[in-house]
């Protein structure tokens, strides 16, 4: 029989395995961003000199971004760049991608986070209680409510949202993070309005912050809700037709014991994974939601720099999101392991 590997050397080496894969994943995402580059049909020396410039300055800013150089010395001193956080300089803004990516990213993170709170909140329980009442009226009520945020274009939400709640009812601030009296009230800290209103103090800016908040979140919780609750549903039905539920309830445990304390509690190893997938794609995803309301999030900032040709932006913000992708992947693989027993079992 061959020797039981010990514990400590198991870690080690799945470390080691998850290590590798997200070195060689992120490999792939530059190479793939790097391809995109030079598969969209964008001049970035247009972008930056502009149509009417003479051939000479075309010439000087074409060998300067060392476009004359084979394909895979631009793509060696591209990786280098990636590796040292040079994202190069966004044509746009005329500052550093990187900092551009720093000062729109906590928005877009404060709206996925809030979104996928509510998400969580209300879709887990949805779906738990769906698959619990499988076939009959509650069931088919969240499956309905589910299917209308699950397929309707969320930028259409997103508008006919702000016609009802901001023009007719006036309920909620309009588009935008602030309204104009308040911008540039708050010093950023973190760049997230909400807490940085909140430690410097500004309550007005804050309530208004909030105003202006609550509609986009609303809608992407919205989504996010529809989402897990059909994921939740499906994995509690396949957990609530085990052997396991039939024993526990013939041992006389109360259906709330069942559902909650057997079923749910095997259904959320595999749900972790989901929401942290479903977390990415908030944050890759809200870009309607940003462009329907003016948000100045990083989904803003790459749409708005494709439209005018800033191709360092594009790709800066596109490999961002494509780590963002990779590392909630990781977290949920060591969520799933931390979690789930059997996948720590010591084999012999």
């Amino acid at each position: 029989m061959a020797a039981t590997a010990s514990p400590t050397l198991l870690r080690l080496r799945r470390f080691a395995n998850g290590l590798v894969t997200t070195i060689v994943t992120l490999l792939g995402l530059v190479a793939l961003t790097f391809f995109i580059g030079r598969v969209i049909p964008i001049d970035p020396v247009l972008s930056i000199v502009g149509e009417k410039a003479t051939q000479e300055a075309y010439d000087k800013v074409f060998f300067e971004l060392g476009l004359d150089k084979p394909v895979w010395e631009q793509f060696t001193s591209y990786t280098l760049k990636l590796i040292q956080g040079d994202f190069g300089t966004s044509f746009t803004t005329t500052r550093p991608v990187l900092t551009d990516l720093l000062s729109f990213f906590p928005a877009t993170l404060e709206l996925a986070t809030l979104g996928l709170l509510i998400g969580v909140l209300l879709g887990i329980p949805a779906g738990v209680a769906s698959a619990y009442w499988h076939d009959k009226w509650p069931d088919h009520l969240i499956r309905m409510v589910g299917l209308v945020g699950y397929s309707v274009p969320i930028f259409w939400l997103g508008l006919v949202g702000l016609y009802v709640f901001y023009y007719k009812l006036s309920w909620v601030a309009g588009p935008g993070q602030l309204d104009v009296f308040y911008v540039g009230i708050v010093q950023p800290i973190t760049n997230s309005i909400l807490i940085d209103s909140l430690l410097r103090g500004q309550w007005e800016v804050f309530w208004n912050a909030v105003s202006h908040i609550i509609l986009p979140v609303c809608l992407i919780g919205y989504f996010s809700m529809a989402y897990l609750s059909r994921m939740t549903r499906s994995l509690m039905l396949d957990q609530l037709t085990q052997e396991y539920v039939l024993t526990a309830r013939l041992k006389g445990a109360t259906e709330l014991e069942v559902v909650v304390g057997h079923a749910l509690r095997n259904a959320a190893i595999p749900l972790v994974t989901i929401i942290a997938l479903s977390y990415g794609g908030l944050l890759e995803g809200s870009v309607l939601i940003e462009t329907v309301f003016g948000w100045p999030g990083i989904g803003n900032y790459i749409a708005s720099s494709l439209f005018r040709g800033d191709i360092n932006a594009v790709l800066g913000g596109t490999f961002l999101v494509g780590v963002i992708f990779i590392l909630l992947n990781q977290l949920s693989d060591v969520l799933y392991a931390t979690l789930d027993p059997r996948t720590r079992e010591v084999r012999k």
